[in-house]
């Protein structure tokens, strides 16, 4: 099998586990080996549910981790360092493709290399961030799945004013330096005044930033929080919730699974049926050489 069917294979294993299909390994071809960087940290439920699910649909498609394929994982628990330390680590070793969970690991592999096919998922805004040039025409080594739409964080607000009408202040939590944040902001703040809210952002890059932050907001009456797609929002989730319930922040999330953990309400997708075309994706691995970057179109979920 050739290097590029290969990484079909791959996309549609991610596809699958967050579900697409594709066709099995051939009999008598040599080992072949998957980097994989997850945002999440290593002992944390969710990312090793991710994993096991990934590592669960390769099998079904004929790909039996010590017998065909072998998986080098790394854990980056949203820490930059980290990241780009497994982004050099993976490079070195080579592998057929690298699969990347998040925007931050996204950027260290890219900068790592330029030549070793890269898929993404769980990145919001691949163009903004510069990682392909377009969905239709991504170039380069870097292709995979995007799945939040900005005006999407727009809704958000509007179901915090639904379930806390009261609310006049909105902070919205967001990671700064990814473009995302930029992009989530910039929706909030444009539906603002329609429902009679003064939002503004607070910039968290740790769990000391997101502690102090929400704290300080919290001090002034009629507050609620917004809290937007990041790695760091995920891997502090709890301490995001235990928070928000600590101070009484009516709040919504961008993914289901603060929900499932005690927050109050979500809107957006969820990881564990986002749901693409198998025709489209394997007719562009198979006949492109840079793949399209697929857009996860599934309705988003609002979760209590």
């Amino acid at each position: 099998m050739r290097r590029r069917e290969f990484i079909k294979v791959i996309a549609g294993s991610v596809a699958v586990t967050w579900p697409i299909a594709t066709h099995a390994q051939q009999q008598g071809e040599r080992m072949r080996r998957i980097g994989a960087l997850v945002l999440y940290a290593e002992d944390d439920p969710e990312g090793q549910a991710q994993v096991a699910a990934f590592v669960q649909t390769l099998q079904s498609l004929g790909w039996t981790t010590g017998r065909n394929v072998q998986i080098d994982i790394r854990w980056g628990a949203a820490d930059a360092a980290s990241w780009r330390r497994y982004a050099a680590e993976m490079v070195a070793l080579a592998p057929d493709v690298i699969l990347t969970g998040g925007s931050a690991a996204t950027a260290a592999v890219q900068e790592a290399t330029r030549t070793l096919p890269i898929v993404f998922v769980n990145v919001s805004d691949p163009v903004g961030a510069g990682y392909v040039a377009s969905l239709a025409r991504p170039g380069g080594n870097v292709t995979g799945f995007t799945f939040i739409e900005y005006g999407m964080s727009g809704k958000g607000l509007e179901l915090l004013k639904e379930i806390a009408p009261r609310v006049t202040r909105v902070a919205v939590l967001r990671d700064p330096t990814l473009a995302v944040g930029i992009g989530q902001l910039g929706a909030i703040l444009s539906v603002a005044p329609t429902f009679s809210v003064e939002a503004s952002p607070i910039d968290v890059r740790n769990a000391n930033d997101i502690e102090r932050t929400i704290t300080d907001f919290a001090g002034t009456a009629n507050g609620g929080l917004i809290v937007t797609s990041s790695p760091i929002a995920l891997v502090h989730r709890k301490l995001i919730i235990t928070l928000a319930a600590q101070h009484r922040l009516p709040t919504v999330y961008f993914l289901r699974g603060f929900v499932k953990e005690g927050g109050l309400i979500s809107y957006g997708p969820d990881p564990a049926v986002r749901t693409c075309k198998r025709p489209a994706m394997s007719t562009a691995f198979s006949r492109a050489r840079s793949p399209p970057t697929f857009r996860c179109r599934r309705r988003p979920r609002t979760s209590w």
